[in-house]
């Protein structure tokens, strides 16, 4: 018995719609909404080789394990702060590019507003200090003056 090409191809186009709703990037193959989810959480994670990136956005070798250790995290169903917890406790709160307000990171928050008053405080000194101008030398000075200097 042979299957005419046209039903052949109605059983098989499902199949390729599905297929290309998974997406395989760094070792793991996730559906398209677990991907954009995988995705969100590493754009919240800082590179620990480049700092100023998101893991993302980073192309190093350790930032490509941190986004395969997010996507395995993420295919077995772990919910956002369970893998964000992960991740602090393996590379420290520094991991995190916008850190929770704590007493650990207090001084990070503050230092802007702390260099912002001393800043102020060291013009207003500098200005202080000026008030007043020298007095010019009377002529006894000038003279004393005038005999060191020969």
């Amino acid at each position: 018995m042979r299957i005419p090409r046209f039903l052949l191809i109605l059983l098989l186009v499902p199949g390729f719609a599905l297929a290309q709703d998974m997406v395989a990037r760094d070792g793991v193959t996730l559906t398209q909404a677990q991907e954009n989810r995988a995705e969100a959480i590493g754009d919240q994670l800082r590179c620990l080789v480049c700092q100023n990136e998101s893991i993302e956005e980073s192309s190093a070798g350790l930032a490509k394990q941190l986004r395969g250790i997010i996507r395995q995290q993420v295919a077995k169903g772990a919910p956002d702060k369970q893998i964000m917890d992960y991740m602090v406790k393996r590379y420290g709160i520094f991991v995190l590019l916008k850190p929770p307000v704590s007493p650990l990171t207090w001084l990070l928050y503050a230092s802007p507003f702390v260099a912002l008053i001393v800043g102020f405080l060291v013009f207003w000194m500098s200005r202080r200090g000026r008030g007043q101008p020298v007095a010019p030398l009377n002529e006894a000075e000038q003279a004393r003056l005038d005999e060191l200097l020969k």
